[in-house]
């Protein structure tokens, strides 16, 4: 049996992997588990240590020193702790420059100093089996115990998002498939779609959302296809209005080319935050105010439907089935 490309599905999580993850430590609170993007440990008294790793790869050259941060500090950030440590591990394939270098770490060093954190460890190395430039950083933050969010739904509690579903999906589009996107959008369209890469991150929504939700998820691969894991962890079911969504008119433009729906299309920096019904319009408030265009998409229910509403019809919310970016961009 072959794998298919992308993350591992969760049946293969629990076959596979789950159960060899050597002994067990009364210091983990939460380890690997589905849905769960980072592990939360004892730390002190008062505080968790929450640690999450992620691999960068197969993005655009100039985009690699930010994504070396922020895939990693989003896990972090969305467990409502600040990503203060980084172990970081670099891979080049040979030949690579020490211009590359020097941009990437440039980069990485920058996101570091603006958000508070500090690289304190990690490898470096061009090997020739490595073919492309990857990255794999651990980002850690502490959390004070009664601050800790997880990814867990209580009935009732609504669904808000960010307004940058499908954008990962449209960003890449213009990187990797620009003479494609010729035959529909103008250079300045698809330079501006260029330039939104440095949207794709949860850390700052995380942080300013924080105070008012119960927990926090980024929509990574397979973007909003995450409810079902939300649902899955909290017994709860789930209702989306098609109505709700909010998409930039480009990302609009690019999904209707391929003939996309939005629903399970890679979304990293698209943050979905559980919140109880009366914090819903304080929290909208507050992302707005931080210049973070967010809106309420549904709620989570008692039930165990988990429903799309469009044009007054319900249907099953779409699962996850495969991202269309993996099969798109081949990574």
């Amino acid at each position: 049996m072959k794998l298919p490309p992308g993350k591992l599905r969760n049946d293969v999580l629990r076959e596979v992997v789950f159960p060899n993850l050597g002994v067990e430590d009364a210091k983990v609170v939460y380890g690997p588990r589905e849905g769960f993007d980072s592990a939360v440990l004892e730390y002190d008294d008062e505080h968790y240590l929450i640690v999450a790793t992620d691999p960068t790869l197969g993005v655009p050259a100039e985009t690699f020193g930010f994504f070396t941060y922020h895939f990693a500090a989003s896990d972090v950030a969305v467990f409502g702790a600040r990503p203060r440590w980084l172990v970081v591990d670099l891979l080049f394939p040979l030949g690579a420059s020490k211009r590359f270098l020097e941009d990437a770490m440039k980069a990485l060093n920058d996101e570091c100093k603006f958000y508070g954190s500090s690289i304190i460890g990690g490898h470096t190395g061009l090997y020739p089996s490595v073919s492309e430039p990857i990255a794999t950083t651990t980002a850690m933050g502490l959390v004070r115990k009664d601050e800790l969010k997880i990814p867990v739904a209580r009935p009732g509690d609504k669904i808000v998002v960010t307004g940058k579903v499908a954008l990962e999906f449209a960003v890449s589009a213009a990187y990797f498939r620009e003479k494609e996107l010729k035959k529909f959008l103008s250079f300045q369209e698809i330079e501006r779609l260029k330039k939104l890469y440095r949207f794709e991150t949860v850390v700052p929504d995380a942080l300013a959302a924080k105070p008012f939700v119960r927990g926090m998820h980024d929509a990574t691969e397979g973007g909003l296809t995450a409810l079902h894991e939300i649902a899955d962890n909290s017994g709860v079911g789930f209702r989306v209005c098609a109505e709700k969504l909010y998409l930039d008119p480009l990302v609009g433009k690019v999904l209707d080319f391929y003939g996309l729906e939005p629903w399970s299309v890679s979304s990293t920096g698209t943050l979905i935050a559980i919140t109880h019904p009366e914090k819903s319009s304080s929290l909208i408030a507050e992302l707005h105010k931080n210049g973070i265009m967010a809106f309420e998409l549904g709620d989570f229910t008692e039930e165990d439907d988990r429903l799309l509403i469009e044009n007054g019809e319900e249907r099953p919310f779409p699962e996850f089935e495969g991202d269309p970016y993996v099969r798109l961009y081949g990574v």
